[in-house]
């Protein structure tokens, strides 16, 4: 495999495992709309799984770059980046909207 194909597959990795991650929250927040706070909670740890599995892709990026060994910046790579960014935020922002949900429904 060239470096260039290895780059390319530490990329997609790291878009597939955000973009993983972001969908798993949005089918948390639908089940925890239907009142399913135990598949709610699920799928907000199945979805830290997978940014963790980002994080360790991005780390080993950083850790290479640290140790001089440089990488080019594509397009492609700061797609990856807003993937990741954009699935951190999105996660946070789900949550607090889980428990904005959890707290109505105790008022009922």
């Amino acid at each position: 495999m060239s470096e260039q194909e290895n780059m390319e597959l530490i990329i997609f990795n790291i878009i597939n495992y955000g973009g993983t991650a972001k969908s798993l929250s949005y089918e948390a927040l639908a089940a925890a709309e239907k009142g399913d706070y135990d598949e709610a909670d699920r799928l907000l740890k199945e979805a830290d799984q997978n940014l963790i599995e980002s994080h360790k892709v991005q780390t080993s990026l950083i850790s290479k770059e640290a140790a001089g060994e440089k990488s080019e910046v594509s397009l492609l790579m700061v797609h990856a980046q807003d993937h990741l960014m954009t699935a951190i935020e999105a996660k946070s922002l789900i949550e607090c909207m889980i428990s904005m949900h959890k707290k109505m429904d105790a008022l009922k």
